[in-house]
């Protein structure tokens, strides 16, 4: 997959970020790292809604991968509503392997076990968060959401990304496109 840069009309490297009025509970006040976006579809993790009573060691124990003492803590999130048992690790670009796919310069993902035994022995990337599902579009779909104001979008940061301060990721997303929150309208409709 090529790398979308801020030259393309595609979003990879990009975070979505739910208008007030988002009418779909799921992606509520949500922020999205955008994966891959083509016009073939879209893809990205929802990196600011942590997964109830599940955590990185949970999910170590039930694939019987032995974890060091040190094992850093990552954050387990909801990615999406989409194949919600298939685990996915956004990360620095620090680490990469044969199957990682470099997003930008930043930002890489990884859908394969070994990157979860790295982590586990101190030997992942510096920095990391752990999806289980995805949100996903099909061609055109994501476009016509964010003219039906269902959407915005900034170049992501991964001050933002990687933040483990997911209540704030939101508010830091919109300030970053200097948006006041009392000036957007739920109902927001065209010219």
């Amino acid at each position: 997959m090529t790398i979308q840069t801020s030259d393309t009309p595609y979003l990879a490297g990009h975070l979505l970020v739910a208008m007030p009025g988002m009418p779909d509970p799921r992606f509520a006040k949500a922020v999205i790292y955008m994966c891959a976006h083509n016009d073939e579809g879209a893809m990205g993790l929802v990196i600011n809604r942590a997964m109830a009573d599940f955590t990185f060691p949970d999910l170590l124990k039930q694939l019987g991968i032995a974890a060091a003492a040190d094992t850093p803590s990552i954050s387990v999130q909801f990615g999406g509503p989409v194949e919600q048992g298939r685990g996915f690790v956004l990360h620095s670009s620090d680490y990469v392997h044969e199957s990682t796919l470099v997003v930008d310069a930043d930002v890489a993902l990884t859908a394969t076990v070994d990157i979860l035994k790295a982590i586990a022995h101190g030997k992942g990337p510096s920095h990391s968060l752990l999806a289980l599902g995805y949100a996903g579009w099909g061609p055109g779909q994501l476009d016509a959401e964010i003219l039906q104001n269902g959407w915005l979008s900034v170049k992501a940061d991964p001050g933002i990304v990687f933040n483990a301060n997911l209540s704030a990721k939101w508010q830091q997303a919109l300030s970053k496109l200097g948006i006041d929150l009392s000036l957007l309208n739920e109902n927001a409709g065209h010219a």
